[in-house]
């Protein structure tokens, strides 16, 4: 049986060749070790920024087990998680991840995580990368009090 990371670079290597992605793969193996879900980047044939592999791996386990909470899973990425990665493993309550490229590596053939690293440290705050503007705050907070007055699950 092959382990989840060889999964995991075998479907990146495949989509990788067939233009759909970069080599960015993930898989997702539940508490007994079994692969839940595979998968890998897809932003060019999907033409989606946001279909890296950790997402498309978290998309299709959650699918497939039903529930939008992986607590107890365990993530396995061909590369360190972008932040965008990071934040849906975070939402996606997994704690332990296991990869095999560092960004300094993804750097290296081209990939860009580095700048929004540096964005965030910089509290968001550098006006060429994105512009943002509070508007129309009243209408807005009345539905997050609308949300919270109902007491829906909180995710």
């Amino acid at each position: 049986m092959k382990s989840p990371m060889k999964r995991a670079v075998e479907h990146a290597r495949m989509t990788m060749n067939e233009d759909i992605g970069g080599p960015f793969g993930a898989a997702i193996v539940d508490k007994e070790g079994n692969i839940v879900a595979v998968n890998s980047n897809r932003v060019l044939g999907d033409h989606d920024p946001t279909a890296h592999a950790e997402i498309t791996a978290i998309r299709e386990a959650c699918k497939k087990l039903g529930t939008h909470d992986l607590s107890g899973y365990v993530l396995y990425a061909t590369g360190f998680p972008c932040p965008m990665c990071l934040g849906a493993i975070i939402w996606a309550n997994i704690k332990q991840v296991y990869y095999g490229n560092t960004p300094k590596e993804a750097e290296e053939i081209g990939f860009r995580d580095d700048f929004i690293y540096e964005f965030i440290k910089n509290n968001c705050s550098d006006k060429g990368i994105i512009n943002f503007k509070q508007i129309e705050h009243d209408e807005c907070k009345n539905l997050f009090e609308e949300y919270h007055l109902k007491s829906k699950e909180i995710y």
